[in-house]
């Protein structure tokens, strides 16, 4: 008797690399980060999203809908041709290792990537660009200084996302839309930025003191944000909206398989 096969979800599946540093390294940003990993997930399982959890470089991506590539440590300066500061922290090859193989996976199969944070500065890397290994003091605060026992507060700002690109699709009317786009006020917390903006990626949004805050592939649906969309202190609704649109645009992407 022949059987009719069960639909697929109708949750997009959506792959997230773990995090690989543990939480009890003395610097707290390493548990920090880990704790907005965990937020991530439960925004993509919130937003109607099944986040899916991928442990292994070279792991396969047959099945998901879409990635999120998350924070963390730095990435290793080497992969962009320069030595390592001393201002680096929690460089993890085998971090760097599994993101790079998830994200390049990931583009080639034609899945929908959102990068954050981290996920923004490696999308740079692995597209040939390099980044500033740490921040020089200037007119827009984008990190504020961590108290001696625990990782440091949010830096708040606003940013201008250029009107018909990817994220601002994401923010919708969850930010403050206009003609030249849409207006986020954004958690910040990061001593490093893009330098080189990586050959085929175009930038959408910057700050007043020119730091590139946003990327995407025109080519594809590939995209970045510097800032901490999933940070508790955001507003809830701006909290939920990206990702809940992220979901959308993996979902669109479901078809009988």
């Amino acid at each position: 008797m022949q059987t009719t096969p069960l639909p697929r979800s109708s949750r997009p599946r959506i792959g997230i690399p773990v995090r690989l540093s543990d939480s009890t390294d003395p610097d707290p940003r390493v548990a920090e980060a880990n704790g907005l990993f965990d937020f991530i997930v439960d925004l993509v399982r919130d937003g109607g999203g099944e986040p899916v959890l991928l442990t292994a470089a070279g792991e396969a991506l047959e099945g998901l809908d879409g990635v999120v590539l998350p924070g963390g440590g730095d990435l290793d300066p080497r992969l962009y041709g320069e030595v390592p500061g001393d201002s680096c922290y929690d460089v993890n090859q085998a971090q760097d290792r599994l993101d790079l193989a998830v994200a390049r996976q990931s583009i080639d199969a034609g899945l929908p990537v959102l990068g954050i944070c981290r996920g923004h500065q490696l999308l740079n890397v692995l597209y040939g660009g390099t980044l500033i290994q740490d921040m020089a003091p200037g007119t827009v605060v984008h990190s504020e200084p961590a108290p001696p026992h625990g990782a440091g507060p949010w830096a708040w700002h606003d940013v201008q996302v250029q009107a018909g690109t990817r994220i601002a699709g994401l923010y919708g009317n969850s930010g403050l839309s206009g003609s030249d786009g849409v207006s986020v006020k954004i958690a910040s917390g990061h001593h490093q930025a893009v330098a080189r903006v990586g050959g085929g990626l175009v930038v959408t949004a910057v700050a007043e003191d020119g730091t590139v805050e946003a990327l995407e592939d025109p080519a594809r649906w590939v995209a970045s944000v510097q800032w901490h969309p999933e940070a508790l202190e955001v507003p809830a609704e701006a909290r939920r909206a990206p990702f809940r649109a992220f979901v959308e645009v993996c979902r669109n992407r479901l078809a009988p398989r």
